[in-house]
């Protein structure tokens, strides 16, 4: 099956229909113009601009709005022969937006690229002050109207909300791709464990990057190409000396893997810096400080990395008076991958960025492209793989409990007597190496848990009566985990699995905490959630007092999937995941044990039966 929208009835006008009617009109420039813009600190930002080209006998582009993208993945590359594409990271807004009339502006961001400068952490509030003068820059320009939009993926979408959260007045729509909200929450300490996927591979990404070291740099599929040679130099910086001096300066650049272990807790600061902690390097931090006449598009996938997913949702919830829109899709961090095991192929096929133009047109151009008659939220059902939409989330009322019963039985009612069923932790047990983790170090997986039957069989497992009705699960299934462990703390990685009548397993969905956070619950203003949300602050850490029960609540991963009629749902619980966190606690693999019974452990699981 495909991701395609058009033979879905969740749109009026499906985006590939609406990018039909909009034929290009512009040619792209044969390259950018490419100049240094300097900051308030002396500091000099390498830019790159791309115009509109009219095509023969048709009139100039005049004044044009503007599609912003920031990046730490360079802005461009030089390359060593010509035809290769020398922006894998921006190209694509590039040969997309320009033909339809926008200037695309790509921003090598402080201390990347060609710009100069050092960075001192992930995202920094100096780095959110680029961004105000950077925009400033753009409307004083003889080819602008004075209207600007932000995008792109990742990095690149949480800019764009850095962007509008500045209020700087041109800056009239935003549509962060795959971007997250919180750092420690979705990003560094999903379930209050350190992400050794973003600690490790990707710091050696950054640092590679950063030093132009092309070696290093070579072991990862998206900038291996060894006709990539490097960061392109601005127009006037002909002999490329400034290059050299910007680099220079960038290998002095924060280190990832050295500041994440200063800040194991929530609204943790560094050591020399009690202003800098994750809150001021993340885009949510600053959110409620966009104007509401902004509108947003936020965007992911069901298998976005970690909290992705978790991002654009809170994002949307928190923020609902900006005009905000809301899709999910079947998707990998990017959307690189289908990611549905019922796919057609396994790139996608849903006219991603058509969605975007529409939200563009219609909030830079003032077009009347019918978007106000779409409903605000877009989302896929796996295994029924099909587009569905809603006005609000969750678009499922109301849960139904299920319980661990004697027998590895998860039963729809607790069994009437108390009981327990043990799991000794195994630091070796992990989920694999081509799971929902690995695209965030840059790794190209193009088939997701192909080895879940046996990757999982080691899990404490229940399994539901076989279904006598096709279920849709879209939400949060939440944890109310009763455990007693060993030791003083422990990892509790909970994962939901669809098993087939073939005896074949499909993973759906997983979360996790550390014990230690399983006291609190957030109730920030600047992530609002309708899930648990853990507070993973350090004043709320306590140890576990070992062999005695304590209760941890958690929620999983958002998730739409219809499990078929005669499948069983599966859930199934273990205490490590090898190569994407550490072990807790270290060196001490604890042995588990979960209650079953009145007052004891139970699942929350957003579910509505669906015709057969």
């Amino acid at each position: 099956m495909s991701d395609r929208d058009d033979a879905s009835t969740a749109w009026n006008v499906p985006p590939s229909e609406y990018l039909s009617r909009c034929a290009p009109q512009f040619d792209l420039p044969a390259a950018p113009t490419s100049v240094y813009v300097t900051m308030r600190d002396g500091c000099r930002i390498a830019v790159d601009v791309y115009l509109p080209q009219p095509r023969p006998d048709a009139r100039p582009a005049g004044r044009v709005p503007t599609v912003a993208i920031f990046t730490p993945y360079y802005r461009r590359f030089v390359t060593t022969e010509a035809g290769v594409e020398d922006s894998p990271n921006c190209g694509r807004y590039r040969d997309f937006f320009v033909p339809h009339g926008y200037a695309v502006v790509v921003v090598d961001v402080r201390g990347t690229g060609a710009s100069f400068g050092t960075r001192d952490a992930l995202r920094s509030p100096k780095e959110r002050d680029d961004y105000f003068e950077i925009a400033e820059w753009i409307i004083t320009q003889d080819w602008s109207d004075g209207t600007i939009g932000a995008t792109g993926i990742s990095y690149l979408g949480a800019a764009a909300v850095f962007l509008a959260s500045t209020g700087h007045p041109a800056v009239k729509a935003i549509a962060p791709l795959f971007a997250v909200t919180d750092i420690y929450t979705d990003q560094l300490y999903v379930g209050g464990m350190l992400s050794t996927i973003w600690t490790g591979r990707y710091d050696e990404l950054m640092v590679a990057l950063d030093q132009d070291d092309r070696a290093a740099l070579a072991k990862f599929a998206y900038y291996g190409d060894p006709l990539l040679a490097g960061p392109q130099p601005v127009d006037d910086d002909t002999h490329g000396e400034l290059l050299a001096q910007a680099l220079q300066q960038h290998r002095s650049n924060c280190r990832l893997n050295d500041l994440a272990r200063e800040m194991p807790f929530q609204h943790d600061a560094a050591f020399h810096d009690p202003e800098l902690t994750l809150d001021v390097c993340s885009p949510g931090y600053y959110a409620r400080l966009i104007p509401e006449d902004v509108a947003i598009y936020s965007i992911s996938g069901w298998y976005d990395g970690a909290g992705y997913s978790n991002s654009a949702i809170t994002r949307f919830l928190t923020l609902p008076e900006h005009r905000h829109r809301l899709l999910l899709g079947p998707w990998d961090h990017g959307a690189r991958c289908n990611v549905s095991p019922w796919r057609k192929n396994q790139g996608s096929d849903f006219a991603l960025l058509a969605e975007v133009l529409r939200f563009f047109d219609h909030h830079l151009r003032g077009i009347d492209t019918g978007l106000e008659i779409e409903a605000p939220i877009h989302y896929f059902t796996i295994h029924d793989e099909k587009w569905q939409q809603a006005n609000a989330w969750p678009p499922i009322a109301g849960t139904q409990a299920m319980y661990p019963a004697a027998g590895n039985v998860l039963a729809c009612k607790p069994d009437e007597l108390a009981g327990v069923d043990h799991h000794q932790v195994d630091f070796s047990t992990t989920s694999g190496t081509q799971t929902r983790l690995e695209r965030l170090g840059a790794a190209a997986v193009e088939s997701y848990y192909p080895d879940w039957s046996e990757r999982h069989a080691s899990h404490l497992r229940y399994d539901s009566a076989p279904l006598t009705a096709p279920i849709e699960l879209t939400g949060h299934v939440v944890a109310h985990l009763k455990i007693a462990a060993s030791q003083s703390d422990a990892a509790v990685y909970v994962y939901v699995t669809e098993v087939l009548t073939d005896g074949t397993c499909r993973y759906v969905t997983e979360g996790a905490l550390r014990a230690l956070h399983r006291v609190g619950l957030s109730q920030s203003p600047d992530y609002v959630a309708t899930w648990p949300v853990n507070v993973f602050d350090r004043a709320s850490a306590a140890r576990l007092t070992p062999g005695e029960p304590a209760l941890l609540t958690f929620a999983l991963f958002p998730i739409s999937w219809t499990f078929a009629q005669g499948s069983r749902i599966r859930i199934s619980l273990t205490g490590s995941d090898a190569g994407h966190a550490p072990q807790v606690p270290h060196g001490r693999p604890p042995r588990l044990e979960l209650l079953r019974g009145p007052d004891a452990t139970w699942f929350e699981f957003p579910l509505r039966t669906k015709a057969s």
